[in-house]
């Protein structure tokens, strides 16, 4: 036979409470998921309700949260994982571009070069002629 409790705020009061029961004969209901749940309240400073029923549902609301966090953090990092190809593919392409431009470049410096090497070159011939 076990017995529900309720006003309980702490992990001491409720194994104060179970020791009272057993004293009876009886145990508190749910007494080692409740000191589980106090537990973890205690550790993450959060509150007790009083009573078994309101920490359970307390603790779900929780574990919900915290799954709906997860899930939000892994599907940002998709989005990350998935942006990442794309700046890699648009940072290939501005190197190219970028190769591209300077090449360009050395090949306008070289045609002008080479216009004036070839202009100085007929100018000196017409004056040794």
């Amino acid at each position: 036979m076990s017995i529900k409790i309720e006003g309980i705020q702490s992990e001491d009061e409720l194994k104060k409470a179970q020791a009272a029961a057993q004293a009876q004969g009886t145990s508190v209901t749910d007494y080692n998921e409740w000191e589980q749940i106090l537990q973890d309240f205690a550790e993450n400073g959060i509150e007790s309700t009083g009573s078994f029923a309101g920490d359970k549902a307390k603790m779900q609301e929780i574990e919900r949260a915290m799954i709906e966090y997860t899930e939000e953090l892994q599907a940002q990092e998709q989005v990350q994982q998935q942006q990442k190809p794309e700046n890699k593919e648009t940072e290939k392409v501005q190197e190219i571009s970028k190769t591209d431009n300077q090449q360009d470049l050395k090949a306008t410096v070289a045609n002008a070069t080479s216009s004036q090497i070839m202009a100085d070159y007929m100018k000196y011939y017409h004056l040794l002629m």
